[in-house]
């Protein structure tokens, strides 16, 4: 399957969305079930269905705060921080598979929700999971978007998490509900749990 990338950051209007999910979706049958990945918030609020939920690794890549958010986790003066697979290491979410039935649904919202400003850029990656592998659909990290967070020292990182917030509620809360789901799925994120208790919300 082929898929388009964000040329730059500039916002997507909903045609070239819509044009961004028939290119990803090209090379799909309509017949078989397609996977997911998530990595952050998609683990504990998808706002899809799903019909197996599994967990996966996916490899050359690692979970990290750098993309600064301006609306859904703080405000153009004050932005906060969300998540984004930076380059290197690897990184153990949840692969959801989508029902064939309701792909093309899910992946527009999925469309909606993430690819708004070009901060992400969608690639089809091996999820390595306990059954079997299985190709998924994974938001990178866009590093060349101007919203790429880099080399932020710990105090900018923590001051923007507990300090932004946004239409979606505090970064704060953001980042814990994240890290709490990881550990409800048995997943260890050593550096993420060691910015919470830095953060003095470990539970």
């Amino acid at each position: 399957m082929s898929l388009a990338v964000p040329a730059g950051c500039a916002g997507l209007a909903k045609t070239r969305q819509a044009l961004s999910v028939d290119d990803l979706l090209a090379g799909w049958n309509g017949v078989d079930d397609l996977w997911v990945f998530a990595y952050g918030s998609l683990i504990w609020h998808p706002g899809f269905a799903w019909r197996e939920r599994r967990l996966a690794t996916v490899r050359g890549y690692h979970r990290s705060l750098c993309l600064w958010s301006h609306d859904h986790r703080g405000s153009p003066d004050n932005p906060g921080l969300v998540f984004g697979l930076n380059r290197g290491g690897c990184c153990r979410g949840v692969a959801y598979q989508i029902a064939a039935s309701d792909v093309p649904t899910v992946f527009q919202a999925l469309w909606r929700r993430e690819m708004v400003t070009g901060a992400y850029t969608p690639r089809w990656l091996t999820c390595h999971t306990d059954a079997a592998p299985v190709p998924g659909l994974v938001f990178l990290l866009n590093r060349a978007c101007d919203e790429y967070a880099a080399d932020l020292s710990d105090d900018r990182l923590l001051a923007s998490v507990r300090n932004a917030v946004g239409q979606s509620g505090p970064c704060l809360d953001y980042v814990v509900e994240t890290e709490r789901a990881l550990r409800a799925h048995g997943i260890d994120d050593w550096r993420l749990g060691d910015l919470v208790r830095k953060l003095g919300q470990a539970f």
